[in-house]
């Protein structure tokens, strides 16, 4: 079984999927509503929203004859974390860059062999 990241990263690889996190950003909503704007069966959705279960982005719950599907955005802390280390170690190599290239002379010398 993959990690939790892989799979989170996994289930977002697809612009549907994305789509259908995007959506419940806003609101949590059934499955007829989330199947509702796309050219695919509400079964398409489920399978969907299944992948994104699975990750642990969505969640679904009860509510009377209602099943409406929760984005667990605490999920995102994951994403989150994981991408500003890297952001940070990024940044720390173009900072020793910077450093590097101000210590450089304005005007490099001329090579060796080569008329200036």
């Amino acid at each position: 079984m993959a990690d939790p990241l892989s799979r989170v990263f996994s289930a977002l690889a697809d612009p549907t999927r994305r789509d259908i996190v995007a959506r419940l950003a806003v609101a949590d909503a059934t499955v007829n509503e989330l199947a509702a704007p796309y050219d695919v069966t509400v079964q398409a959705v489920s399978k969907h929203l299944k992948v994104l279960e699975d990750a642990g982005l969505v969640s679904r719950s009860r509510e009377a004859q209602r099943r409406p599907v929760h984005l667990e955005a605490e999920v995102f802390d994951l994403m989150t974390k994981w991408i500003e280390r890297y952001r940070r170690q990024a940044e720390e190599r173009y900072r020793r860059l910077d450093d590097v290239l101000r210590a450089m002379p304005d005007d490099p010398p001329p090579l060796e062999g080569k008329p200036s």
